[in-house]
């Protein structure tokens, strides 16, 4: 497997993991998860195709919801979880796993750090959203008694649990890889060149009186671009998701920023109001 840190903005970046051990159809379906997980996806595709009635419903919104779980989870769902054969292989073979990166944007000496960051903040929120998936999905299975429509709440929580646990399972390999020092940084002149119009952004300018703003460093066409020169098309729709969130999460910033900003203007007015109410008391 390479792995790939691929900044979304100044203090955000994600992780994905390319299988390149994973060759074939019958490798990829071998065990009983990887058919389940052809299966549910045939079958969704298969909705999403439908003209109109309650299928279609599902599926568009259910496109919405896996639009806005997080794509740090995703990330880590990228890589394979670690399983005793393959923790054995790694350790035995002593292979250091390349992690390509654009050292324009992230110094190289800063790579295994994001990763450690990446591989362990959210496993306390991952660990709690499993017990809570695993615990409802027993109070929502007596719905499975309504006719015609599926147990739509049920097999949400399935998936949920599923997808903390496959993050979880990833965030515990690359940790594994990290103490093992089996990770080698690997700066990659392609992806310098996609980043060409950003000037490090990780480093701190001298005279900074407190932390730089976050901006954006990938549009989607960049994503889309990064995911063609690559030659890895599923990694489009991971930027994609990641630029997509990342957009929401400063707009939203802004937003809070401008009422702060407002508000402190609306108090100083009202401060000097006062004031020079006082003041024309004074005179009188």
């Amino acid at each position: 497997m390479r792995l790939f840190l691929l900044p979304i903005s100044t203090r955000r970046s994600l992780l994905y993991c390319e299988r390149l051990n994973i060759t074939t159809k019958n490798e990829q379906s071998g065990s009983w998860i990887d058919k389940g997980k052809n299966k549910a996806a045939a079958i969704w595709v298969g909705w999403g195709e439908k003209e109109k009635g309650w299928k279609r419903w599902v599926s568009d919104n259910g496109n919405k919801s896996l639009q806005r779980i997080p794509f740090e989870e995703w990330g880590l769902k990228s890589v394979p979880p670690l399983s005793a054969r393959r923790q054995e292989d790694e350790a035995k073979e002593n292979r250091r796993i390349e992690v390509s990166f654009p050292s324009s944007i992230i110094p190289e000496e800063k790579v295994l750090d994001v990763l450690r960051t990446l591989s362990t903040e959210r496993v306390g929120l991952h660990k709690q959203r499993l017990i809570y998936s695993i615990v409802g999905m027993p109070l929502v299975a007596p719905l499975a008694i309504v006719p015609v429509i599926p147990n739509l709440p049920f097999f949400y929580l399935v998936f949920r649990a599923w997808s903390h646990w496959t993050a979880l399972s990833g965030s515990k390999h690359i940790q594994f890889l990290l103490d093992k020092k089996l990770l080698k940084p690997e700066a990659s002149p392609i992806l310098d060149k996609l980043y060409a119009r950003n000037k490090n952004p990780f480093a701190t300018p001298a005279k900074s009186s407190g932390p730089t703003e976050e901006r954006i460093l990938l549009t989607e066409d960049e994503g889309k671009d990064i995911a063609l020169v690559l030659d890895i098309p599923e990694l489009f729709l991971e930027l994609k998701r990641a630029v997509w969130q990342v957009e929401r999460s400063l707009a939203s910033q802004q937003k809070e920023a401008a009422v702060v900003q407002e508000q402190e203007v609306d108090a100083v007015r009202k401060e000097k109001g006062i004031d020079a109410a006082n003041e024309e008391k004074k005179d009188r």
